[in-house]
């Protein structure tokens, strides 16, 4: 199901801030939602001063930045919200679910403003809040951040797991936070290597699969989105066909889920992503056909084994994942 992502802005304020330029400064060139490269990471300018504005590249486009960004605000974006909880940054304005803070990002948000919820970001609240850089997702059209760049430099961040390291680095860079980056990189690699010693030989010939339920459905999602990056490329399970077919988030059915049969099954689910459906992952669970499958039958059914709201693709989402499943029967079994 494909969310439409808009702003819940008045017309005249979007007239006053196109009159008013935000700042003076010129807005950045629409961003598309094509993914980023993975050769493309955060780099500053070789002519960039250290102590006045910079031009970093991200993504293939350039923004001018602040030689350090104190106020950012994050809309939209729960990719650079995860970064953020690793790096310890904390944004001026943040996003809310539910109109509250998720308490994954409790550590970060005290003493943050709410910008409006995911898909719905509060342009009056950022103008406010004077930022420095404002992150938000590639998942929005290119007229809105367009609209929002008008604020302060807006940088689309990926919601592409693959781009995972750059959206860290990115982070880092922007708050002088490029040694913890890298350190959290290096030390995840290390970890993640460790875990498929131990794990390849479990996963080996078997069929391993991840899915989220979302709003009363099931969905999949493709080879380089949400955790399937983890399991795949970095642990070393076989990539199922139906995976591979996915273009974006698909809607897959109990009959077809009980077709491809997987050993190992990783369910996500939130009660914030289901509130018209709330009992949708008991059904489901007590469903005959559900219980015949493989993974459900040998008790190798994992729910949530992190926080439902982390989106799988991100450092944070990859280490806690990893940090899961070194305590699993997974890692027990071998």
């Amino acid at each position: 199901m494909k969310k439409l992502w808009t702003l819940s802005i008045s017309t005249a304020v979007l007239l006053g801030l196109t009159a008013c330029g935000g700042k003076g400064a010129p807005a950045p060139a629409a961003a598309t939602t094509t993914p980023v490269s993975s050769t493309a990471a955060a780099t500053a300018a070789p002519q960039a001063a250290a102590s006045g504005p910079r031009v970093i590249k991200y993504g293939g486009k350039e923004y001018t930045v602040p030689a350090k960004a104190e106020r950012v605000v994050i809309t939209g974006a729960f990719e650079s919200m995860e970064d953020a909880l690793l790096l310890d940054v904390k944004p001026v304005g943040a996003i809310t679910v539910g109109g509250k803070f998720p308490p994954l990002f409790a550590s970060i948000t005290d003493k943050a403003e709410g910008v409006g919820e995911k898909a719905q970001p509060n342009l009056e609240t950022i103008l406010k809040l004077k930022p420095d850089v404002i992150l938000m997702s590639t998942k929005f059209p290119a007229e809105t951040i367009e609209k929002i760049g008008k604020i302060a430099t807006t940088i689309p961040v990926s919601h592409i797991s693959t781009d995972w390291e750059n959206n860290l680095s990115l982070l880092g860079d922007l708050t002088g936070k490029q040694d913890k980056a890298k350190q959290v990189l290096d030390t995840y690699k290390k970890d993640a290597k460790a875990l498929k010693d131990k794990i390849g030989p479990v996963l080996k010939d078997k069929k391993v699969l991840a899915l989220r339920v979302r709003a009363g459905s099931m969905f999949i999602y493709p080879e380089d989105v949400f955790f399937n990056p983890s399991i795949y490329a970095e642990l070393g399970a076989a990539v199922p066909n139906e995976v591979k077919q996915a273009k974006a988030q698909q809607n897959i059915s109990l009959e077809k889920l009980s077709e491809i049969n997987p050993d190992y099954l990783f369910i996500q689910f939130s009660e914030d992503e289901n509130k018209e459906t709330p009992k949708v992952f008991e059904e489901l669970k007590n469903n005959p056909i559900f219980k015949s499958i493989n993974a459900v039958k040998n008790d190798q059914l994992y729910t949530n084994v992190v926080d439902p709201l982390t989106q799988g693709g991100t450092a944070y989402s990859k280490i806690k994942f990893l940090e899961a499943l070194n305590k699993s029967k997974l890692v027990q079994a071998k």
